[in-house]
């Protein structure tokens, strides 16, 4: 099998890397091996087919991984998939903390990624949960009840940035936080701006 090419504007992330430096060059190997093109996405390196994003490699203080953008209607056979927490509706995760794990599993690496690719050439979307489905914070209500402006503006977001700030608006445990989370991105909803815009 013909490998695809390294794409120079990724090469840092390699070269650079310090912990994880000769698993992901591993792992560049062989998602190369299996003919998608390399790029360089959100600062890490992702890997397409047809311009679509099939796989993306990344690490973190703890491991490094393959992120499969479409994780979530995968078969996963060998039950090595992780979903990173109970909001991400689509990604999985290969988590990996040596080479020699990554040796090991280098065919059903290799299986995972083609099946990644097959799901995109076929259409498959995944279902995500619609807005309706978040869970609205009771402080969060009590501003839409007392304040009509607000609720529009908030309703007039994309649902991506809707779901972002219901997400972020119901993590803290206490009540004075959520109603100091919500203070806080006031002015933002009322721009019509996203959590992280």
């Amino acid at each position: 099998m013909t490998k695809y090419s390294t794409n120079s504007k990724v090469d840092f992330y390699f070269e650079e890397a310090d912990k994880w430096k000769a698993e992901i060059k591993e792992m560049r190997e062989i998602v190369l091996d299996c003919h998608l093109s390399e790029e360089l996405k959100w600062g890490s390196p992702c890997y397409t087919f047809e311009k679509v994003n099939i796989v993306l490699i990344h690490y973190f203080k703890e491991y490094c991984a393959f992120l499969f953008f479409k994780g979530a209607l995968m078969k996963d056979p060998d039950h090595i998939l992780i979903q990173q927490s109970e909001n991400v509706q689509a990604a999985r995760h290969i988590r990996f903390t040596n080479v020699e794990d990554i040796l090991s599993k280098k065919k059903i690496l290799k299986r995972y990624i083609f099946e990644a690719a097959e799901i995109e050439k076929s259409g498959q979307k995944v279902e995500l949960k619609k807005v309706s489905d978040f869970e609205v914070a009771e402080e969060l209500q009590h501003k839409f009840d007392s304040d009509k402006d607000f609720k529009k503006a908030f309703y007039a977001l994309t649902p991506g940035r809707q779901r972002a700030y219901l997400l972020h608006f119901s993590q803290p445990k206490q009540s004075k936080t959520r109603v100091a989370r919500i203070a806080k991105n006031i002015p933002r909803i009322l721009e019509g701006k996203g959590l992280n815009d």
